[in-house]
């Protein structure tokens, strides 16, 4: 299961293709003369770094479900949470888990996609009540934001592979085991995202000293 935000990743590509194009024309001149100069180097850097943001913040960030963990992939940080480490699968404002971390303790994640804003998600609160008990088919649906239906569909992968005894139930003594037996969840920094925004700056830092200097 993979879920992205469809409209950040549509402004990411379109903002890519804007800046490849003027890079181009920077580097060759598509338009008029060439003009190697401090000014020239400083739209090309300022144009890197809106796609060290594009990717970011339009590409990266991601939720993934699949038969060993949850996975979200936000704009700098990773988190993976094996499903016998997750407590609870939210989804309201946005996508929130709660897992087991490091040295058992417990840590809450919020997915980037699908983020709702308190306005929306009362809406679709409003709509829910409205549509209670309706015999139209689908109606239910109305009322749930894209974060709670993505948190229904990792809950559902979620039971789907916890451990189970031979009546189906889920098995507490061997989700306690697991979790004894260092099944936690990580958080971590997203290197190539950070290496995307941080190079970009550190070259724009360069070129506003050698503009002071000159």
């Amino acid at each position: 299961m993979t879920i992205r935000s469809t409209g950040g990743r549509v402004a990411a590509y379109a903002w890519l293709v804007f800046a490849a194009l003027n890079l181009a024309d920077l580097a060759f001149g598509l338009t008029g003369d060439t003009h190697y100069n401090l000014t020239t180097a400083t739209i090309a850097v300022l144009l890197l770094l809106g796609c060290g943001l594009a990717y970011a913040m339009g590409l990266r960030p991601a939720i993934l479900g699949d038969e060993e963990a949850v996975t979200l992939r936000n704009p700098l940080r990773d988190v993976r949470a094996p499903w016998r480490a997750v407590r609870e699968i939210q989804g309201t404002h946005a996508v929130v888990v709660r897992f087991a971390g490091p040295d058992g303790a417990e840590l809450k994640a919020r997915a980037w996609v699908h983020q709702t804003s308190p306005r929306a998600q009362a809406k679709a609160e409003a709509r829910a009540r409205r549509d209670e008990g309706s015999k139209v088919p689908g109606a239910h649906l109305k009322g749930r934001t894209p974060a709670a239906y993505a948190a229904q569909q990792l809950n559902e992968i979620r039971d789907r592979h916890r451990p189970r005894t031979r009546s189906g139930a889920p098995d507490k003594a061997a989700a306690a085991k697991a979790d004894a037996s260092s099944t936690t969840g990580t958080i971590s920094w997203a290197l190539p995202a950070l290496a995307s925004l941080a190079i970009p700056l550190v070259a724009l830092v360069v070129l506003a000293v050698a503009a002071l200097v000159n």
